[in-house]
């Protein structure tokens, strides 16, 4: 039976630059798949990026209880994590990984409890996760203003956190949760 391994972090903190990182290395990982109630963007393919959910139909898993944790972030978008595959993976054998937000990750933590290693990867400072947000030319300004608000708000739950890593030197960060990684599995 596989163990999970839970990552959340403020925008721009890093978090999944490490998770990509952490899928290379031979650690039996699994990522696992969000649900979401908004439509495919591009290429994007059912059961790859996500699970692509009408609201309705999110809905109603809702109601049967199918979510390890799922937040409405605006009317009708839902973005949540499906216990079913998540067991799937697990029963094969497979350590999952999760990139989820704070409130997900504690929740998923919550769930199941010694199995679950949760891990916070923090940025040094706000100043320099605005710089890292403003420097992805990506966001406009009100944008960033916006995850940075957010991202004070998520600094907050560092405490219900397995582990804290600060990430203000990406190479090390990596080989800090690798590390950490590779201990908890080695449990």
């Amino acid at each position: 039976m596989g163990k999970l391994i839970i990552f959340s972090a403020p925008s721009g903190s890093g978090k999944s630059t490490i998770i990509n990182y952490l899928l290379t290395q031979d650690l039996n990982l699994a990522f696992s798949i969000s649900a979401t109630s908004r439509p495919p963007r591009g290429t994007e393919v059912h059961g790859v990026e996500y699970f692509f959910l009408s609201p309705d139909e999110f809905r109603a898993c809702i109601i049967r209880d199918e979510f390890l944790e799922y937040e409405e972030v605006y009317q009708d978008r839902f973005y949540g994590t499906l216990k079913e595959p998540i067991e799937l993976q697990l029963k094969s054998g497979k350590n999952v990984i999760f990139d989820v937000d704070v409130v997900g990750g504690v929740n998923i933590k919550q769930y199941y409890g010694d199995r679950a290693l949760s891990v916070f990867i923090q940025p040094p400072s706000v100043e320099e996760l605005r710089k890292r947000l403003t420097g992805r030319g990506t966001d406009t300004p009100e944008v960033i203003e916006s995850r940075i608000a957010k991202a004070e708000f998520e600094l907050g739950y560092t405490n219900k956190f397995d582990v804290v890593i600060i990430n203000d030197d990406l190479e090390k960060a990596q080989a800090e949760a690798l590390q950490i990684v590779k201990d908890f599995l080695a449990k």
